[in-house]
This record gives C-alpha cells, structure tokens and sequence, in this order.
C-alpha cells in the first residue's frame, strides 16, 4: 500500500506548528514566566529551545522520515528492541487526548455561553455547577454532564472529519487552523493593550528580574515548557515527519516549528497579562492576586477579566467569544495531532486500512473519554494531567535521549538529515542528545520530591497511590527496556557536509 504524503512542505510544517502551539501556549506559557522571574523567563527558555527542543525535534523528525513509519516501527528499525518504546509513547499519545479532548468540549461550551455571556458575574459556579455540574470527589461519578457530554461528541466528530482522509483533508484545515489563533490572538492583543491597567500587566509579564536565574527552578520550568509545548515525546512528530519524501529538508523545518510555537507562546502572554493588568486596576488588588494558572486562568480568571470591559455586554461578549475562539483553534491540532500519532502507530504495526484504523481508534478513544463526561471528570483530568506530564512524559523523553544517545551510533542519525538539510548541524546535536537525559531526569527528580512532600492538591491518599504505583511501573519499564538493548554495530563514517 502506497504511504499518504502531505501536498506539500508548507502542509507538513503548518501541521506540525499546529500540534506544537496548543492550550500550553496560551495557558501555561504566560503563568510560568511570570512567576518565574517575567521577562528573565525568555533566557533559559530560549536556552532550553536550543538545547534540547531543537535537538530533540530534529531527532524524531529524522527517525520518522528515514523509516517512513511511526514512532514504534521507525524505532523498530532503528534498532531491535527499540519498538517497545515507541508503544510508550503511543500510550502517552491515548491517555492524553482522552482527557484533551474533554477540554475542548468546556471550551465549546464556553463559546457558545460566550453568546450571552452565561457565565454571568460569578465564572467559577458557572463553570463547576452549570458545565460540569461536579461531584464531590473523584469516586463519586454520579453520572454525565449533559453540556459536557455534548461537547465531546461535537468535539470526536470533528477529529473524524479532519482525519477522515488522513494527510489529505488534514492538509485541507490545517492552513485555517493554524492562521486563526494568530489572527485572534492580535486582536486580543490590541484589546487587551488598549485596557486602563494593560501596561502594568504586560510590565510584569515582561520585566525581568535576573535574580531568578540563580535558581534552579527556573530552568527547570524552562526546560519543562519547552518539552511539552513542541509536543515532544508523544509519537506525533515520528508520525508527522514519515509522510514527508525521504530527502525532504529536516534541520530547517524543525527550527521554523520551534521559532513559530515560541512566537504564539509570546503572543499569549501579550494578551492574557494586558488584560489582567487591567483585571487588576479594577479589582484595587496587586496582579500577582488575580493572575492564577491552569484551569481556573482559563474558565475563571479570564472571563472575571472579560467582564470588567468597557463597552457594555456587546463586547464582553464579543471579546470572550474571540478569546474561546482562540482556545478552541489552538486545541483542535493539537487534539488530532495526538489521534494521529495513535493510528499511525496502529496501522504501521498491523498494516491495515487508514481510513478503518481512524474510525476504530477514535471510537476507542471516545470510550475511555467518557470517563471525563461525568461529574467527576474534573477530579480525573487533573490527576491524570499531572500524572501524565510530570512522570510519563518526561520519563519517555529520558528512554528517547537515552536509546539514541547511548544505545545507537547518533553519528549516522546525522549523516542522513544533514545532507538533505539547508542548515547542517555538527557534533554539538550527538553531545545534546547525550545530555538531554541528564537535565530531565533532574526534572523527574524534583517534582518526585514535590509530591512526596506536598500530597498533589490534598487528594486523598489512594489516588496519590495510583499515581506512584504509575511512576513505579514507568521506572520499571525504563529498566527492563534499557536491560534488553544489545550493542549493535556502529558505523564509523564521518560525514562530508559542511557543518555549523
């Protein structure tokens, strides 16, 4: 069967800024750098890009485009026994936009409130008693909520949609749904700087203070935005790079994707910190009291700072619908991105029918999703967040680091994309792939401490012990996967490109 390509370059790169720039760029970008000492925050990150998401992008592309296949059978041909991995992956890929996709779903409900600005003057009840009606912890299911519920159908109907003919109808939405939250985003922008109080805002998102570079937990941060913004680690640029022709450029890609998704990060913060300056004006209380991360930034802050606007209920509406508009056209790439990677994997393994796999894949997906629909969805997407991303995925980029960078010879890895590649990289991309393990494993390190100090949100303790129970079998895989490497010959040829 002949493998689907992208109609052309510009497709492929759009496709794979779209996963990139996601809810973590408007949402979780502005909140950790403004406390992680504001415009001293660009430094490690900007260090953090090159030095392992640059390197790191580059190697998924390059393993996915030489082996033409998804992140387990590339990585199967890259080396016996690597396959494994790349089903960790994939696994990471399910989890997450099972829960993602729920959040898209309050994202729809919110636009539609948007109308008439439902949320009224309290945002918070509106969104835990009216949207998601929640129940009193997390083993109390206590049945749908109908407004989620609907949102998730509407939501895995348009990933259907989207993915029905794979690369080819991906190709048709994906040059909207990258443009449209950079349209939205400058006319948040220009709102929100037009805003009594915006300059206080966007003055405290951007001044820096370099005293916070002394401290760890700034790059720590830095290199954790970076890792999961590019959406790294999750099978999806493996899956997105082999429907590109074999000798197709990698390096220059890559460093547009990486440029691209730090630019939306940036935008985002121009306007959510704009807008809470002028939040904070209003209220009379300093903005590091209103400006608060995640969810309640999204569902409560936010719409509390919408509703402080001049100019009646028009704009309030006006503005929170551009601003839900925003959300939903970053998520919905990163949404399909992630089901891609799934059925990619899927259908490479097996060797079945793309458009059967989709269905089948996206109707499993939308089972274990229904979890999220009930009362307690809340309650499971936080936890299952917080599991996912502080351990699965930071212990999937070390078995990634480590397999290439200590079990297989990188050197060839880069003879392959520097020869094809516009900008050639030198010695420095093996040493990064070599140290990368180091520097999130530090990463995995303290946020361990940090849950074995602080309970996560004082959930009760047999909801910490599936989490830890989770970290320990990821340990225990990472050991028995590394354990099971055989040395295997390793080209010694030098490449005769030029090298930067």
């Amino acid at each position: 069967m002949e493998r689907q390509r992208w109609s052309s370059r510009a497709a492929f790169i759009l496709a794979a800024i779209g996963s990139a720039a996601g809810l973590g760029n408007a949402i979780r970008f502005p909140y950790v750098a403004y406390s992680n000492g504001g415009g001293a925050f660009l430094i490690p990150y900007f260090v953090a890009l090159l030095t392992a998401g640059v390197p790191l992008l580059v190697m998924e592309f390059a393993i996915g485009q030489k082996n033409q296949a998804g992140a387990p059978t590339a990585l199967g041909r890259i080396k016996k026994g690597f396959e494994g991995f790349g089903w960790w992956q994939v696994i990471c890929a399910f989890v997450i936009v099972c829960y993602y996709a729920v959040i898209m779903s309050w994202i729809c409900n919110y636009l539609v409130g948007s109308l008439n600005v439902a949320w009224g003057s309290e945002p918070m009840r509106y969104f835990t008693e009216d949207v998601l009606k929640v129940s009193d912890s997390p083993g109390n299911l206590s049945g749908f909520s109908l407004p989620v519920l609907l949102g998730l159908i509407v939501t895995w109907v348009a990933v259907y949609l989207i993915l029905r003919k794979g690369t080819e109808s991906v190709g048709k939405v994906i040059g909207y749904t990258v443009a449209a939250p950079v349209v939205l985003l400058l006319i948040l922008i220009i709102r929100a700087v037009t805003l009594p109080g915006a300059m206080e805002g966007l003055n405290y998102f951007l001044k820096p203070d370099f005293a916070a570079l002394l401290t760890p937990r700034v790059w720590i941060e830095a290199y954790t935005q970076v890792f999961y913004s590019l959406s790294l680690a999750m099978a999806i640029m493996y899956a997105y790079a082999s429907y590109m022709p074999e000798d197709s450029d990698i390096t220059n890609n890559a460093l547009i994707i990486v440029f691209a998704d730090a630019s939306v990060s940036f935008l985002a913060g121009l306007a959510i910190f704009g807008t809470l300056g002028h939040m904070s004006l209003t209220q009379g209380v300093p903005i590091q009291d209103v400006a608060i991360g995640g969810i309640r930034l999204s569902f409560d802050v936010f719409p509390t700072a919408i509703n402080a606007l001049p100019g009646g209920p028009v704009m309030v509406g006006l503005f929170g619908f551009v601003f839900f508009a925003t959300l939903l056209t970053l998520g919905i790439d990163s949404t399909f991105s992630l089901v891609e990677a799934v059925i990619t994997a899927v259908a490479d393994k097996w060797k079945l029918n793309k458009h059967k796999t989709t269905v089948a894949v996206i109707l499993v997906m939308a089972l274990f999703s229904l979890i999220y629909a009930t009362k307690a969805g809340l309650f499971w997407v936080d936890l299952v967040d917080h599991y996912i991303n502080s351990y699965g995925l930071i212990i999937a980029g070390i078995i990634e680091a480590v397999l290439i960078g200590w079990f297989y010879n990188t050197d060839s890895l880069r003879e392959y994309f520097n020869p094809i590649s516009e900008i050639k990289f030198g010695k420095w991309w093996n040493y990064m792939i070599k140290i990368i393990p180091f520097i999130l494993f530090v990463l995995l390190a303290v946020y361990f401490v940090q849950d074995i100090q602080t309970p996560y949100e004082g959930y009760d303790s047999i909801y910490q012990w599936l989490g830890g129970w989770g970290l320990l079998i990821g340990v225990g895989i990472l050991s028995i996967i590394i354990t099971k490497i055989k040395a295997g010959d390793k080209s010694t040829g030098l490449s005769k490109s030029v090298e930067l």
